[in-house]
């Protein structure tokens, strides 16, 4: 089930962007172009609290049964720290910030996998090296 919030002015993925002319188009159902475009717009939809497009941009051997957000979690920037397509794979590493309640600021990293099928982007799975 989706939470989503209303779409803001600009961009989560990058706020120098205006958010329609960005991952608003992705969103809308529109094909990401690589999948730097697509991980950007599946941040934008954890920080709108979209279930729905999260679930639809997921590949579907790996996508869980159900998301849960937790509405104490606030996002608060993205770096993408590498982008590296391979014919119908990709790889994307970025770092995403977010705190929880009033706590601390905390760095999810990740590398992440996604594959091309049918002519769409899907995310596949992620490690996380900094827990290693």
């Amino acid at each position: 089930m989706s939470t989503r919030t209303d779409p803001p002015a600009a961009c989560p993925c990058d706020p120098s962007r205006r958010y329609a002319a960005c991952c608003g188009r992705l969103h809308g159902g529109a094909a990401a172009e690589s999948a730097e475009a697509l991980m950007r717009s599946r941040y934008s939809a954890y920080v709108l609290g979209d279930a729905d497009y999260l679930r639809a941009s997921w590949h579907p051997d790996t996508c869980p049964a159900q998301l849960d957000f937790d509405p104490a979690v606030r996002w608060l920037g993205l770096q993408v720290k590498r982008h590296r397509p391979e014919g119908d794979a990709a790889v994307v590493e970025f770092v995403a910030r977010y705190r929880v309640g009033g706590g601390s600021a905390v760095r999810l990293h990740e590398v992440s996998r996604f594959a091309r099928v049918e002519g769409r982007w899907l995310y596949v799975d992620g490690e996380f090296p900094s827990a290693k």
